[in-house]
């Protein structure tokens, strides 16, 4: 038995995503159909577990080609000066360490050769984000990972619609106990923003507000002026 978490949009209050953690069978081994039948299990017991109807999985492993095209690996984002990279390129590329950083090359490599590239390892500890000309603190742990991927996301509006049809997301690789982002906590994130009209040029763009929605769960008056604007057409 394995157990791995279920994320589903919180659409009042103060918290945002609901994380679930349901036991299910693991099937073991390297292979996609052994990964799918994972996820199979995983889905199966969260319908007795949690009572939900309809899960997403996404990851590159998705049997559902809208799963595999919200995986970090695949979702794209696009600039107004007409590039693209995948999201996880994006993610990798802003990384800032003490003796090294941020690596932009990284943005125009395939999402698996970025993830894995040896300098992520060889510039001592991890320090901050920057991107769009603007830096991005290490907490909230995932704050900066999920307003990248809510940002991609809705600039992609036929997958944005069909993820507004779900109300409880997985990725099948995310171990809380290995990693802190998670793509189907990001997917939870942005329809419960959606679904309380917070998905807006403010949230979106200025930083400040973005944290202070996800922080309070309701827009700052207090930063429409702030300085710390985060534009998509920032990105050289």
């Amino acid at each position: 038995m394995a157990t791995r978490p279920i994320f589903s949009p919180s659409m009042s209050g103060k918290l945002l995503v609901w994380t679930h953690h349901v036991n299910f069978e693991w099937f073991p081994g390297m292979a996609k159909v052994q990964a799918q039948r994972s996820i199979a299990s995983l889905h199966d017991h969260a319908k007795s577990q949690i009572g939900v109807e309809k899960v997403l999985e996404i990851s590159s492993k998705s049997p559902d080609a809208l799963g595999v095209a919200l995986s970090a690996f695949n979702l794209m984002i696009r600039t107004p000066k007409g590039r693209e990279y995948s999201l996880e390129c994006a993610y990798q590329s802003a990384k800032v360490f003490e003796g090294g950083g941020p690596f932009l090359d990284l943005r125009e490599m395939r999402s698996i050769d970025a993830k894995r590239d040896p300098r992520l390892l060889q510039h001592g500890r991890l320090t901050k984000f920057t991107i769009y000309g603007c830096d991005w603190d290490l907490q909230p742990r995932t704050a900066f990972y999920d307003w990248l991927y809510i940002n991609a996301l809705h600039r992609h509006p036929a997958l944005a619609e069909q993820v507004l049809e779900y109300r409880a997301f997985s990725d099948i690789a995310f171990n809380p106990e290995r990693s802190i982002n998670c793509q189907a906590y990001a997917a939870a994130l942005y329809v419960a923003l959606h679904e309380r009209n917070l998905v807006t040029p403010d949230v979106l763009g200025n930083k400040e507000v973005y944290l202070s929605v996800i922080s309070t769960g309701a827009v700052s008056n207090a930063h429409e002026n702030s300085e710390q604007q985060v534009r998509l057409d920032g990105f050289s």
